[in-house]
C-alpha cells in the first residue's frame, strides 16, 4: 500500500528525523511508548490529541505542523470563508484603534441584535454566515467601544466578546491556531474591559485549551485551579453566571487531566462540573452551552481522550441529545463518538457516527483532525472498507492514497 504523506504519521516521523532523533529518542522525550510512537508513523494507529500535544512539545514543532492545517478548503463557499481570514487577521490586530472607516455608530440595541445572529451562527457551527457577518460587525463595534465611556462602553465591550468568541470558533475549526490564539487574547482583553465575570472565564478557559493542546497539561492545570480561586468565593451565593464559569473551568481541568493520563482526575473534575451543572439545571447557557447536556457529551469526550472506548460507548449509551442542543456541541458529540467505536473496533459504527456528524454539522466535521485520522484509519483497517470510506474521504478533502 503506497504511503499516505498527508497523515499525521507522516508528518511526525519527518519532524523526527529533521530533529536528528530516533523513535525510542522521541517516545522517551514525549513520555509515551515506543510501539505507539512507531504505529502512528507507520499509520497502523490514529494520532490522539493528546498523542498530538506530547509529540509537538517534544519536537518543538506546533500541532498544526503535525496535523497539516489549514488544510486546503473546498472549491465554492468554504473557500470563502477562508478568505474572511485576512479580514480577521487584520482586524484582531487593530482591537485598541478606533475604526476610521465607521463614520456613524448605530445604536447598541441595534448592533446587539446582530451580535446575537452571531452567536446563533458560532452555536450552530455555521461557518459560512460567520465568514459573512463577523468580519464588518467587528469593524463597527470596535468603533462604538472606543467611542463611549462609562456604562455603554462595557456594554460594547460585552458584544465585542462574543464576536471575538465567535473569531476564535471560527479560526479554531477552520485549522488557523495562530490567529484563534490571538482571538483568545483579545477575548481576555475584551473581558475584563466588559468586567463580566463569564466571559472573563469563557478566555481563561480556552487560553488553558491551548496549553492543553500544546501538551503542557501540568499548566493548565495549575491555571485553571488558579481560575477557579477567583470563582470559588462567589459560589455560595449561587449567581448562575458564577456556576457556569466554575463548571466550565472543571470541565477542562478534566480534558487536561484526561490527556496526561490521570483518569482519575479527570473523573474527579468531571463529577464537580456535573454536580454545577445540576444547580444551573438547564440547558440554555449560550456562552459556554453549560448545563447536563454539555456535561454528558465531555464525559464521553473525556472517555475518548483517556483511550477508554468502552467507557466513552458506555456513557453515550445513556446520553440523550435533546431538540435544541447546539449543533456545535452535537456535532462534535459524534465526532468523539466515532473515535471510540474506532477504539472499541467497530468500524461500521465509526463511519455511521462520522455521517451524523456530518448532517449537524458539516464544515466543523470537514475541517477536524480528527476526523481526518479516523478516516484514514477506517480505510486502512482492511481492504474491503476502502470503497465504503472513500466518499467521506473525498468529501473531507483527503486526497492522499489510503
Amino acid at each position: 500500500m503506497p504511503k499516505d504523506r498527508g497523515s499525521i504519521g507522516s508528518r511526525v516521523a519527518q519532524a523526527r528525523k529533521l530533529a536528528g532523533i530516533t523513535q525510542r529518542e522521541l517516545a522517551a522525550r514525549a513520555d509515551v511508548s515506543h510501539s505507539l510512537v512507531r504505529a502512528v508513523e507507520r499509520g497502523a494507529v490514529p494520532a490522539s490529541a493528546a498523542f498530538l500535544g506530547a509529540v509537538s512539545k517534544a519536537l518543538r514543532v506546533s500541532v498544526p505542523d503535525l496535523t497539516g492545517q489549514p488544510y486546503t478548503p473546498t472549491p465554492g463557499q468554504d473557500s470563502e470563508v477562508h478568505a474572511a481570514v485576512a479580514v480577521l487577521r487584520t482586524e484582531l490586530a487593530a482591537y485598541d484603534l478606533d475604526n476610521s472607516d465607521v463614520t456613524e455608530i448605530r445604536p447598541l440595541a441595534r448592533i446587539a441584535g446582530d451580535v446575537q445572529h452571531i452567536s446563533r451562527y458560532r452555536r450552530a457551527a455555521a461557518f459560512h454566515k460567520l465568514g459573512r457577518a463577523l468580519p464588518p460587525l467587528l469593524g463597527e463595534v470596535r468603533a462604538t467601544v472606543h467611542r463611549s465611556h462609562g456604562r455603554e462602553r462595557e456594554q460594547a465591550c460585552t458584544l465585542l466578546c462574543e464576536l471575538y468568541y465567535s473569531s476564535h470558533s471560527l479560526a479554531h475549526k477552520l485549522g488557523y491556531t495562530d490567529l484563534a490564539a490571538l482571538a483568545i487574547d483579545r477575548l481576555a482583553w475584551a473581558a475584563t474591559e466588559s468586567d463580566d465575570p463569564l466571559w472573563i472565564a469563557t478566555s481563561q478557559f480556552h487560553r488553558a485549551a491551548i496549553l492543553t493542546s500544546g501538551g503542557d497539561w501540568s499548566a493548565a492545570l495549575t491555571f485553571l485551579e488558579r481560575c477557579r480561586s477567583s470563582v470559588e468565593p462567589r459560589l455560595s451565593a449561587g449567581h448562575r453566571r458564577d456556576l457556569i464559569a466554575w463548571g466550565g473551568l472543571h470541565l477542562q481541568s478534566g480534558l487536561a487531566a484526561a490527556r496526561s493520563g490521570r483518569r482519575d482526575l479527570a473523573d474527579a473534575h468531571l463529577a464537580e462540573a456535573r454536580e454545577t451543572a445540576t444547580r444551573v439545571g438547564d440547558n440554555n447557557d449560550p456562552i459556554m452551552s453549560f448545563g447536563p447536556t454539555n456535561v454528558d457529551i465531555w464525559a464521553v469526550a473525556l472517555a475518548v481522550e483517556g483511550l477508554d472506548g468502552a467507557e466513552a460507548l458506555n456513557r453515550a449509551g445513556t446520553l440523550v441529545i435533546p431538540a435544541g442542543t447546539p449543533k456545535e456541541r452535537a456535532g462534535h458529540h459524534y465526532i468523539d463518538l466515532s473515535r471510540a467505536y474506532l477504539l472499541h473496533g467497530d468500524r461500521m459504527r465509526s463511519l455511521e457516527a462520522l455521517h451524523t456528524a456530518r448532517t449537524i454539522a458539516p464544515s466543523q466535521t470537514r475541517y477536524n483532525p480528527m476526523v481526518h485520522e479516523t478516516v484514514r484509519a477506517l480505510a486502512r483497517a482492511e481492504a474491503r472498507s476502502v470503497d465504503t470510506v472513500h466518499g467521506f474521504a473525498v468529501w473531507c478533502g483527503i486526497t492522499n492514497s489510503l
